[in-house]
């Protein structure tokens, strides 16, 4: 049933990409350029379930990994994730999306398979391991190749989408996204049931198959492993459809050029060196407002998918174990609401500025974690539902700022660059709320929304600062193109 309900939402975000044309192109473009964001938006998706398998997993680990534990093996990730980009984000600028997505792709899988290995000698007291040391350093490698695919997704996006149509595919990212998060949460959960120890469920097809390859026989250990090792083999299937399929330019599939629009409109003929592209961040305000409204974001986008399961885990939701049990698809269908509500109203009502939707969010995300403080004991559906709806704005969120706005400001030349150390910026901060809620929680879980409350106020502060702003060439269009002569 949830895969119905998920193959039901790719095929309304597809159509609404094909009705989406505000530019008129060609059914042919349009098609091709499909052709090239799908797989590509795919393998972005399983990369997901290769990062967040992690957190799936660690229930299943019992004693041999505490909350506080998970918080440090988590942070060190994500720590790296984010310090990748001042190396990655350059690069990918160079090399480009498609290089750089199977980069992304092939590493993780091998990290996925090293944790795996790991995981498997460690449950089956093989060999005594540190799995806190083990677990930091090999996550930690997994998020350093993590960090290729949002910056080649993007970089391949830029190139393709005008900055009028960024709004809708910011969407499309958020909706990427969410269906990597089911993909981690409820299949890796279905993995991690499929493949326990002792199991008396009729399996066939596939489940057979894994069952039967994980679980032969006489086995009386559950294999948690399982969940490293399938992401890692269909992370390798989708880099050979990348290899095949993508393109990165119209240009290099046989189309007209295509000026974006974007703050690189006039400026493509200029070669940057890497200190050139650090400084398109470093030195552009704009885009440190971006970046800050960003790490707020990471702080409520990690503090709660990362946390929820195990919150429910530890502080049984009687009366809402639905939403526990379908946690994965829950968060699918909240983020992409999430992210076309946001994409929309960007595009449609604000001309394609990035803030005011960020900073509405924001106020939204502070409300509901307000109302998860107040009812943390006391009504679990209450809190499952708010938890829901902070993950559908925050995706918003994320999907305006990284996905769109870091591309709108830093262009094309830089957008991996820019949309790299943005999305850095994200994972900075879910490092520190990791270290944070997995300390707190040991204290009392009504520390955890009230942890996360803060972070939305100042989020939606920055992002009111950049209430009004658009690129250059952004607003030149518009001037040019949209906006109706006076009358008389």
């Amino acid at each position: 049933m949830s895969l119905s309900i998920v193959a039901l939402c790719l095929f309304i975000v597809i159509a609404v990409y094909f009705y989406n044309n505000p530019l008129k192109h060609g059914p042919w473009f349009l098609s091709r350029r499909f052709i090239n964001w799908f797989p590509l938006g795919m393998t972005y998706a399983f990369l997901y379930m290769g990062r967040y398998n992690l957190a799936v997993a660690k229930n299943s680990f019992g004693d041999l990994m505490t909350n506080q534990q998970f918080g440090v093996i988590f942070a060190a990730g994500t720590w790296v994730y984010a310090l990748s980009f001042l190396v990655n984000g350059p690069l990918v600028d160079k090399i480009g999306g498609k290089m750089g997505i199977i980069i992304a792709g092939v590493g993780s899988s091998l990290m996925n398979v090293a944790m795996g290995v790991i995981t498997w000698l460690v449950v089956t007291k093989r060999m005594e391991l540190n799995l806190v040391w083990a677990l930091s350093i090999t996550y930690g490698l997994n998020m350093y190749f993590q960090s290729y695919g949002a910056v080649s997704i993007i970089k391949v996006k830029a190139n393709w989408f005008h900055v009028r149509e960024r709004g809708v595919f910011g969407a499309i990212f958020g909706t990427l996204i969410s269906f990597g998060v089911y993909f981690a949460f409820d299949w890796g959960q279905a993995i991690i049931d499929l493949t326990k120890a002792g199991s008396d469920a009729a399996h066939s097809g596939l489940s057979a198959l894994l069952h039967n390859l994980f679980v032969p026989a006489g086995t009386t250990t559950d294999a948690t492993w399982a969940a490293f090792f399938v992401p890692a083999a269909i992370l390798l299937v989708w880099v050979v459809l990348d290899a095949w399929l993508i393109k990165e330019t119209p240009e290099g599939a046989g189309f007209p050029y295509l000026d974006t629009h974007d703050a690189s409109s006039g400026h493509m003929h200029e070669e940057y060196t890497t200190m050139d592209l650090l400084k398109k961040v470093f030195g552009n305000p704009i885009m440190l407002l971006v970046a800050g409204v960003e790490l707020t974001s990471g702080v409520l986008r990690n503090g709660i998918m990362q946390w929820y399961k195990i919150f429910a885990h530890d502080v049984p939701q009687v009366g809402a174990e639905v939403i526990l049990e379908n946690w994965g698809l829950l968060l699918c269908i909240f983020g992409i609401v999430g992210g076309f509500a946001g994409g929309l109203i960007s595009d449609k009502y604000f001309q394609s500025r990035r803030g005011p939707p960020a900073a509405l969010f924001s106020a939204f995300m502070l409300m509901m974690a307000a109302v998860m403080a107040m009812t943390i004991f006391s009504m679990p559906m209450l809190v499952g539902v708010a938890s829901l709806l902070i993950v559908a704005a925050v995706t918003g969120v994320h999907s305006l700022m990284s996905g769109t706005a870091a591309a709108d400001f830093g262009g094309r030349k830089a957008t991996a660059t820019c949309s790299g150390i943005v999305d850095g910026c994200v994972y900075l901060g879910s490092g520190v709320q990791s270290i944070a809620v997995g300390y707190l929680s040991g204290l009392s879980w009504r520390w955890w929304p009230i942890f996360l409350m803060p972070f939305a106020l100042i989020g939606g502060i920055i992002a009111w600062r950049i209430w009004n702003e658009l690129p250059a060439a952004t607003r030149k269009y518009i001037d040019e193109h949209e906006k109706k002569p006076a009358a008389g």
